[in-house]
């Protein structure tokens, strides 16, 4: 038997091998946390590798690819008219003191480096009792096209957009 693996190990191992280089090669990035985990309720699969820049360490960001039941169906049982892939997203985590300028100012740089491919929320959070002027910012950012293995020469550049968008984010 052949072991063939699917669209979601070969996206993962790719983003994996790209951010690590970025990591250990290009010292651009520090990495602090990975989780791959299989939720055996539904037979879905997440990916989750947490990072910030070297150069703006406050700000975190969280690159995760998901799989759904659905999607790994369709690809091992070669369903016709299905293009079995994956979904990317991106989790942005910042303090910020002035809400509506700083969520403002990132809905801006969001709109200009993924120029329409992506939803997006902000979602502004403190904890009961702090005093603190600081609030933390949760950038929640979603793909629209779905990732398929025909987008595997495209990871270097995306995670190169990845980078810039935070070092924006950063400086605001």
């Amino acid at each position: 038997m052949i072991y063939d693996p699917t669209v979601f190990e070969n996206l993962k191992v790719a983003f994996e091998n790209q951010l690590y280089d970025l990591d250990t090669l290009a010292h651009k990035i520090n990495i602090h946390n990975r989780t791959d985990q299989l939720d055996l309720a539904v037979l879905a699969r997440k990916f989750t590798l947490k990072f910030s820049l070297v150069h703006y360490p406050a700000v975190t960001v969280e690159v995760i690819l998901n799989s759904s039941l659905q999607e790994l169906a369709d690809e091992i049982l070669e369903a016709e008219n299905t293009d079995p892939g994956c979904y990317l997203s991106l989790r942005v985590l910042k303090f910020v003191e002035d809400l509506e300028i700083q969520c403002e100012l990132i809905a801006a740089i969001l709109d200009a480096v993924w120029e329409g491919d992506i939803q997006h929320k902000q979602t502004i959070s403190y904890e009961f009792g702090q005093r603190e002027a600081d609030y933390l910012h949760t950038i929640d950012i979603d793909f629209i096209p779905k990732l398929t293995e025909e987008n595997m020469s495209e990871i270097a550049g995306f995670l190169q957009s990845v980078l810039d968008m935070v070092e924006q984010i950063s400086e605001i």
